[in-house]
């Protein structure tokens, strides 16, 4: 048989380099410029690297407290996905694994949630942490945060969780063990991809979120991130390596654990929608 001949798609790989340039140019700025002299920042071409390489910015980031925002940004993220890991996969479970009309309606109720756009409940949410006495706290951000997860990802889970073969459940029910144990053994060893995507996705989202520490905090050793780098703004004034290093190092981070986990990421999201 003679081998079949493929045109190449010449159109498709030049818009492809173009894209990748729209990408990549801005990292490339942001990255260059933080490690430029201010004196030389108006001078020199902005796209060409420095003529004298230097440390300055960041270390005039590092000591105004990015350290404590970087804590602040680690503690919220970290405790939001740890919450939202546990109780979306044992809701997961149940949404998969029983066949009750409430799962069916419970699912549908927390799938309503994506629909709901963030901006539109900032005053709710607002008038409840107030209530609750829980304003200007990192708890203020972790527990909304934790609300607006959920759908999304109980969705990708349960997607996912659909794909274990029903016989497995059966084999380890006729062996005795119990929804807890099944749980344990056989979901999470199994879901293990899925699980790694939400925690990336949620994490990012988390990472990036600006409207809750803006309307939720207000003292300047509860801020995260984000809010830091709008206050570096106002603070280095003209200093714009100052603030672009603070950029690079609050995005590196999350930069890093996007490329330890991009395959699952897009694995995970992709689960179970082709059906």
């Amino acid at each position: 048989m003679s081998a079949v001949r493929t045109r190449p798609n010449i159109i498709g790989g030049l818009l492809g380099w173009v894209w990748l340039a729209i990408i990549i140019v801005p990292i490339y700025y942001v990255v260059v410029t933080s490690i430029r002299e201010q004196s030389s920042f108006f001078s020199e071409n902005a796209l060409l690297p420095p003529a004298e390489p230097t440390l300055g910015a960041y270390i005039t980031v590092l000591q105004n407290d990015f350290a404590l925002y970087f804590m602040n940004s680690v503690i919220v993220t970290a405790s939001t996905v740890a919450v939202v890991l546990i109780v979306c996969v044992m809701a997961a479970y149940y949404v998969v694994r029983s066949r009750t009309k409430f799962a069916k309606n419970s699912f549908a109720l927390i799938l309503l949630g994506i629909a709901i756009p963030l901006q539109a409940t900032i005053i709710p949410i607002y008038y409840m942490i107030t209530q609750l006495r829980l304003y200007d706290s990192l708890l203020a951000l972790i527990l909304p945060s934790i609300a607006f997860a959920i759908p999304i990802t109980v969705l990708i889970l349960v997607n996912f969780m659909r794909d274990i073969p029903s016989e497995l459940f059966e084999s380890m029910h006729m062996d005795g063990a119990g929804d807890w144990r099944m749980l344990r053994s056989l979901v999470v060893p199994l879901a293990k991809p899925a699980i790694i995507t939400v925690a990336i996705y949620d994490g990012l989202n988390v990472w990036n979120g600006f409207l809750f520490p803006l309307v939720l905090t207000q003292s300047a050793d509860k801020r995260v991130l984000p809010l830091s780098l709008w206050a570096y703004q106002g603070e280095f004034q003209i200093n714009i390596p100052a603030v672009l290093a603070a950029v690079t190092l609050s995005a590196l981070p999350i930069v890093v654990l996007y490329a330890l986990g991009r395959r699952q990421l897009v694995s995970g999201l992709t689960a179970g929608f082709g059906k």
